[in-house]
C-alpha cells in the first residue's frame, strides 16, 4: 500500500462542471459506454517494509528483510486474487489500472543487489491474470512499468528483490475491432519521496505512471493510471502536487478525452491538495456525480484480518476530462462478505469502477 502515512491539509475543494442528466446518453446505448476500474492490489507487507529503514545493525536488517519476504506469503495474494477476479467478473471493465502489482524475485547466494535477482518467487500480475483466466475472463497487459525496485540480503540466505509495477489491463474478449489500443506510454516522476535509513542512506520510493490511447466501441480516449506518493511526511502533499503537475504537463496534456485513475493518496474531501489541483485543471470526479454513499476506499488493517471494514477516506479515484460523463460509479471490495476463506480482505484498499458515456 505505502499510503498509511498520508496526511495533507489546507485546501479549498473546487468542483468542476459536469453535464446534466439531460445531456447524458441512454445507458442502454452500449456503443457509447466505456467501463473502467482502478484497483490497488496491495503487496501485503506494509508493516514489515516500513520497518526495514529502522534497522540499526546488519543482523537486524537481515531479519527485517526476511520478515518482508515471509509477509508476502502470509498476506496470500493467490487467495486474494480470486476475490479481485470476482470483482472484475461482476463489473467487466474494458480498462483496468492496477497499482502495487508487485514482482518478488530472489537470488542465491546473496550479494545485496550487486547482481540483480531474477528468480521469480511471486508475480502478482500473473497470479491475477491466471485467476481471471480460471473464470473464463480474458485480459491483456496493455502497458506496464517498474516503479520502486529495491534488493537486499535476508536472514533466509538469499537476496529479496521487491519491484512495484503500474499496469493497465485491457479486456481481450470484445468483438473484433471493438477495442483498439495505441500509443502505450510510461514514465517515472522526477519528484519522489526519499526515506532516510541508518544503514543504507536514503531510499527513494520511485513512483510512475502508465497510459494508453484506446478506441472503444468507436469512442477515442486516453486512459492513464498512477500511484501518487503517500510515504513522506511532512512533505507528502508537496510531493503529490509536484507529481500531479508532471501528469498535467505530460500524459494528461492532450485534447483527447482523458480518464485518470489510481491510488492518488490525496483525499477527495477538500483537504487533498493534489486532488484539488487536478479538479482545478478541469478533471471531474465520477463519485460525486454517480456514486452512492461516502465511497471510502482506504484502508483496512496492514494484515487484512480486521473483521469489520475500517475504510475511512476516499483516495482511490476515477477522474475524467473532455467529452465524457459519468453514468455509474461503484465501490468494490469494501463488503465484509467479500473476505477470503481465511478471513483476508482482497486488499487494504477498495476498488472503484465506473461507466462513462462518450458525449456527441
Amino acid at each position: 500500500m505505502m499510503t498509511s502515512r498520508t496526511i495533507v491539509t489546507g485546501a479549498i475543494l473546487v468542483v468542476a462542471a459536469t453535464p446534466t442528466r439531460a445531456q447524458l446518453p441512454n445507458p442502454a446505448d452500449d456503443n457509447r459506454l466505456v467501463r473502467v476500474m482502478t484497483r490497488n492490489l496491495y503487496h501485503g507487507v506494509d508493516a514489515q517494509i516500513f520497518d526495514v529503514p529502522n534497522a540499526t545493525t546488519v543482523p537486524d536488517l537481515l531479519n527485517k528483510v526476511a520478515a518482508v519476504y515471509n509477509g508476502y506469503f502470509t498476506s496470500n495474494f493467490a487467495e486474494r486474487a480470486e476475490a479481485v477476479a470476482a470483482e472484475i467478473e461482476a463489473t467487466r471493465p474494458d480498462l483496468i489500472g492496477l497499482q502495487e502489482a508487485i514482482l518478488v524475485r530472489t537470488q542465491f547466494p546473496p550479494d545485496g543487489g550487486a547482481t540483480l535477482a531474477s528468480d521469480v518467487a511471486l508475480d502478482y500480475l500473473q497470479i491475477l491474470l491466471d485467476a481471471l483466466a480460471e473464470r473464463g475472463l480474458r485480459y491483456d497487459v496493455a502497458v506496464q512499468t517498474h516503479a520502486f525496485d529495491f534488493e537486499l540480503p535476508s536472514a533466509l540466505g538469499f537476496d529479496v528483490r521487491h519491484t512495484d509495477r503500474e499496469v493497465i489491463l485491457a479486456r481481450a474478449d470484445l468483438s473484433p475491432g471493438s477495442l483498439k489500443l495505441s500509443n502505450a506510454q510510461s514514465g517515472a516522476f522526477a519528484v519522489n519521496c526519499a526515506i532516510p535509513t541508518t544503514l543504507l542512506g536514503p531510499i527513494t520510493i520511485q513512483r510512475n505512471w502508465v497510459s494508453v490511447d484506446a478506441k472503444i466501441r468507436g469512442a477515442s480516449l486516453r486512459f492513464l493510471s498512477t500511484h501518487l506518493d503517500g510515504d513522506c511526511l511532512p512533505v507528502t502533499s508537496s510531493i503529490q502536487r509536484a507529481q500531479a503537475r508532471e501528469l498535467l504537463a505530460g500524459p494528461a496534456a492532450t485534447e483527447v478525452p482523458t480518464v485518470l485513475v489510481g491510488d492518488l493518496n490525496s483525499p477527495a474531501d477538500g483537504t487533498g491538495d493534489a486532488y484539488n489541483d487536478l479538479i482545478s485543471a478541469g478533471f471531474s470526479d465520477v463519485w460525486p456525480v454517480a456514486g452512492n454513499g461516502a465511497g471510502l476506499t482506504c484502508c483496512q488493517a496492514d494484515d487484512l484480518l480486521n473483521v469489520a471494514s475500517i475504510l475511512d477516506r476516499r483516495i482511490d479515484l476515477i477522474l475524467f476530462r473532455g467529452g465524457l460523463a459519468t453514468i455509474e460509479a461503484v465501490i468494490v471490495g469494501d463488503d465484509a462478505s467479500r473476505r477470503t476463506a481465511s478471513g483476508l480482505w482482497p486488499s487494504d484498499h477498495a476498488g472503484v469502477t465506473a461507466t462513462l458515456a462518450v458525449l456527441k
